[in-house]
């Protein structure tokens, strides 16, 4: 995720952190390099004109250039116009009291609109509310057919017309069905636009006033920048949109829409989706995000998957492993599979701090179904005493290994090879120090 804005960062303060003391000079070449990175990322040039002052303003303050480590200072005081331009605070969906709650989605034709209905209608599931998908676009070819897919993927009902009509007759007839089988969340897909004409605009504003939605969702598509922060500008000045989602945020190696879209629009980011997966679906959190962007991970996210998939008393145990040394092959087998649960290694990469640098010791390592099978095969035909001290495993032991799980000496070494640089990466995450190192975060 914005690996291009995050190397340019980090090439520029690298530099300035090699410094003694920085100059007013210094500063102005440190800037001149943000400035270029964040207008070749495609972010908004108005946006950036305001960080920049904002960021040499504070920078030029004497308590920064009288700090023994300057360097640091300006990367913290990026860092703080980072997380204001992308918002300040998190902010969360709103969900009425003794009412149902009711979210229309409007955005970018293809931003993903249909399949966050999806990604939310899941997400209130798992919290135990009784969610309805609702669909009133009959442009798209087969959008009603793809809900339905998704609907009957998740288990949730889906209220799908096939003659076309206008959106607020179908939200009418939803909304009855909705009291008649007690759904408390409904969720309404809408027509997208690559520009928003008039029709377009009064028909979703009809289908408002019929809804009277809790929330209006803009979905912003990371991959077309300024093109879709303008749109949804215009969908929030015919709909009064409530907050932006940022969609495909991990294919997006640039970041202009995401830092962007807040300062534009003038409403918060509430969501952003990272992945294929239908919960790939997280809360935004302007900090954290720009930790991220700095290469400087973003530990809390981590823990949240981690838990996602594995109770905080085994991650415990875990991590006392990691630190301590004694994390074996049964225990990296067992990790693997739970990173699996998690999403893409490159997407958990991005979450630990230093991440773009560890990347590079794995790369090309697909923590797919058939790597899982093949490492667990490799695993299983060690002993007891050898999976437990991988040291002993000589090149006799290795063929015997190979033999034994179907594979060849030179998969056993590369498997070898990634666990060290595994117990390496999770080594230097579980030492961190800060306020946001793992150890911290569950208490240990």
């Amino acid at each position: 995720m914005l690996d291009s804005l995050t190397a340019k960062f980090q090439s520029t303060f690298k530099k300035l952190s090699s410094t003694g003391k920085i100059t007013e000079s210094d500063l102005e070449l440190a800037l001149k390099e943000v400035r270029i990175a964040l207008l070749d990322a495609d972010v908004n040039f108005q946006v950036v004109r305001e960080f920049i002052s904002d960021v040499r303003e504070q920078a030029l303050g004497k308590e920064v250039t009288q700090s023994i480590t300057p360097g640091q200072q300006v990367i913290g005081i990026v860092n703080q116009a980072l997380i204001e331009i992308l918002g300040g605070k998190s902010e969360k969906l709103f969900s009425p009291k003794n009412a149902p709650t009711k979210i229309m989605v409007v955005g970018t034709k293809g931003a993903g609109k249909t399949t966050l209905c999806g990604r939310l209608a899941l997400r209130y599931k798992k919290e135990g509310l009784h969610p309805l998908l609702v669909s009133t676009d009959f442009d798209r070819v087969a959008a009603g057919e793809q809900l339905e897919a998704i609907g009957q993927q998740i288990k949730v009902p889906v209220w799908v017309e096939e003659k076309q009509t206008s959106s607020s007759d179908v939200a009418n007839r939803a909304l009855k069905q909705a009291q008649k089988i007690n759904a408390d969340v409904i969720i309404v897909d809408t027509q997208g636009a690559l520009s928003l004409d008039d029709d377009l605009a009064d028909d979703l504003a009809a289908l408002a006033d019929t809804i009277d939605p809790s929330e209006i969702l803009i979905t912003v598509d990371a991959m077309t920048g300024q093109d879709s922060v303008t749109l949804a500008k215009q969908f929030d000045e015919e709909i009064e949109g409530t907050g932006i989602v940022v969609t495909k945020v991990d294919s997006d190696t640039r970041g202009g829409a995401i830092l962007s879209v807040r300062k534009v629009t003038g409403l918060p980011i509430k969501l952003i989706t990272t992945g294929e997966k239908l919960d790939a679906l997280e809360e935004f959190h302007p900090d954290r995000i720009a930790s991220r962007i700095l290469g400087m991970g973003d530990v809390v996210t981590l823990v949240e998957k981690a838990q996602a998939v594995s109770s905080e008393q085994d991650i415990k145990k875990t991590v006392n492993k990691m630190k301590t040394g004694d994390f074996n092959l049964e225990d990296f087998l067992q990790q693997m599979q739970q990173m699996k649960n998690m999403g893409p290694l490159t997407g958990i990469l991005d979450l630990i701090p230093g991440g773009k640098q560890l990347a590079q010791q794995v790369a090309g390592v697909e923590v797919d179904s058939k790597f899982i099978a093949r490492s667990e095969a490799i695993v299983l035909s060690m002993t007891l005493e050898e999976r437990q001290n991988p040291d002993i495993l000589n090149g006799s032991r290795r063929r015997r290994i190979a033999n034994g799980s179907g594979t060849s000496p030179a998969e056993v070494n590369r498997l070898l090879n990634q666990f060290k640089d595994a117990k390496k990466m999770m080594q230097a995450l579980t030492t961190g120090k800060g306020q946001n190192g793992l150890s911290r975060i569950l208490g240990l």
